[in-house]
């Protein structure tokens, strides 16, 4: 996409949300009575501009905000006998405040709007087909199978796997009834979730999980030392493509494939293995087909191959990470935590985040044999793609990530909501991310959140540019975010921002009298000295990004 697009989406973004936020102060001062001067999208010298009425509209250079200016709204502005009851001072606090919080009150109301008409009408969702079941896992235990689709659960109806997701949320640690349907017929199976916390700087959510996953895996190889599958050539990650003939899309495929052959019969495989390239400074990773023989072993799927599955094999150690000064490395199979026993990373990342920062005993097998160490998560500097640097809790390794040609598509399912469904999910849906951004706000301060995730308008045009690739509706979801985040932020008492107006007001109105001038005077320096800093930091980030 070319910088004069990027560029267009983050003039057409900045410009709806101050266009929303100032028309709050202008329609509301002119229901009030207030005469209203001019009317400013941006700031600067003005591009091009009307006069209608008493009003000046116009459209300014910079497009980082705008103003409506106001009759009597400085304490020593003269205005004409006729005009002083239509100045702003003139108002008596009600009104004042009124005019203030319309400001912050529309960019509030406004993601309303944009949510109802990202929710109305048809839009494709992930089904609530279960691709994958990890072993040992809840699901896999009550005998959830790939191809089942989740009708309902604990009696609430299910139309997508976020539906499912969020259906656990809060249910855990006792047997909850599953719906599903397969082959045409519905059975109801009892799964016992386990607890898993998720913990972000601004929220913790406690859920159930079951180990299901919506794409299904494709047929990789975890190949241990001295195994049957060595032997015969096998590699860890390799990907089974054919078996006889019979193309393999997915374990479920493989499973198909091998279960018509009794054991010790020939098993001709084709397979796909990544090796490892040195490109100057990168290492990429060229594909290879191969054709190998491997005699039929007891048991299903990878195990009929004398392999098993390469779900905890280790593809990456992080640098400097817990595991990599514990020893592990890459090509490693991890077995045992504190004494249970591994099958998935899902199940590896529930237990890590319920230990937090506790020590525990790690069992593996390497090269060189098995290994048992006592160690604990750690910071783990890391970046993520917008450049904000970040140091969370973890162990530092990571499996193999199948490439998105690897996964077939997900089972989708068209979900329709009519004006009254989309109203009731958008007016949901904002309330939360408002108690979600106080939260981001409030961890600023309390240095839950680290300043390096302050933004500017780098970062706003690089978030702009992006959505915009990702379709409309991801760019209506960043403007509705952004607009939560101004109305928000509008509304803290700082001096210089609406809220401090806000508060100027109600002031006023309690103690009968406004706060005295100089106090007035002083506390706008101190917030646009603050406002100035936060501007700095907004800027260094991005810079530093």
């Amino acid at each position: 996409m070319s910088q004069l697009q990027n560029a267009g989406f983050f003039i057409v973004l900045l410009g709806v949300l101050v266009t929303v936020h100032e028309l709050g102060h202008f329609l509301v001062a002119k229901a009030c009575g207030v005469k209203v001067l001019k009317f400013s999208i941006g700031f600067g010298p003005k591009l091009i501009g009307f006069t209608k009425g008493e009003t000046e509209y116009q459209i300014a250079l910079l497009p980082l905000g705008g103003f409506v200016k106001m009759a009597g709204d400085l304490p020593h502005e003269e205005l004409s006998p006729e005009e002083a009851s239509r100045g702003f001072l003139a108002q008596p606090p009600w009104k004042r405040g009124l005019i203030v919080l319309a400001g912050p009150a529309f960019n509030l109301i406004f993601p309303v709007l944009i949510y109802f008409f990202v929710y109305l009408g048809p839009h494709q969702a992930t089904s609530t087909l279960v691709g994958s079941v990890t072993p040992n896992q809840p699901a896999a235990v009550a005998g959830i199978r790939p191809g089942d689709r989740v009708r309902s659960v604990d009696g609430v109806e299910v139309t997508t796997f976020t539906d499912m997701q969020e259906a656990f949320i809060g249910r855990f640690g006792r047997p909850i009834p599953v719906v599903v349907e397969r082959d045409g017929q519905r059975l109801t199976l009892e799964v016992k979730p386990e607890k898993v916390v998720e913990t972000s700087p601004i929220d913790t959510v406690e859920r159930g999980q079951i180990g299901v996953g919506a794409a299904s895996r494709p047929a990789l190889v975890g190949v241990p030392k001295g195994s049957v599958a060595e032997q015969a050539g096998l590699r860890t990650f390799d990907r089974i493509l054919t078996v006889n003939g019979t193309p393999v899309a997915d374990e479920a495929r493989l499973q198909q494939a091998v279960d018509k052959f009794q054991p010790g019969a020939p098993l001709e495989l084709v397979v796909r293995r990544l090796d490892a390239v040195d490109a100057g400074a990168v290492t990429g990773r060229a594909p290879r087909v191969l054709k190998l023989t491997v005699p039929k072993q007891a048991g299903e799927g990878l195990v009929a191959l004398g392999a098993e599955p390469a779900d905890m094999f280790l593809a990456i150690v992080a640098s400097g990470s817990a595991a990599e000064k514990a020893g592990l490395k890459p090509g490693d199979r991890l077995l045992s935590l504190d004494g249970d026993s591994l099958e998935s990373f899902q199940e590896l990342a529930q237990k890590l985040s319920i230990l937090k920062d506790q020590p525990f005993t790690l069992v593996w097998r390497g090269a060189d044999g098995e290994h048992k160490e006592k160690l604990a998560q750690a910071p783990l500097p890391m970046t993520d793609g917008m450049g904000t640097k970040s140091a969370p809790l973890a162990l530092g390794v990571r499996g193999w990530m199948p490439t998105a040609t690897d996964v077939p598509p997900q089972d989708e399912v068209t979900v329709h909501l009519g004006p009254a469904a989309a109203f009731k999910e958008a007016a949901l849906v904002v309330p939360k991310i408002v108690f979600q951004m106080v939260k981001v706000i409030g961890g600023l301060f309390t240095k839950a959140v680290p300043l390096s995730t302050v933004g500017g308008p780098i970062m706003m045009y690089q978030m702009a540019s992006k959505s915009a690739e990702q379709g409309l509706d991801s760019f209506l979801n960043l403007m509705a975010i952004i607009s939560i985040n101004l109305g928000v932020m509008n509304l803290l008492p700082i001096p210089v921002l609406d809220g401090f107006h806000l508060l100027s007001a109600a002031w006023e109105g309690v103690r009968r009298r406004p706060i005295p001038v100089r106090v007035r005077e002083v506390a706008n320096m101190v917030g646009l000295a603050l406002l100035i800093m936060l501007m700095l930091l907004a800027v260094t980030n991005d810079v530093m990004r």
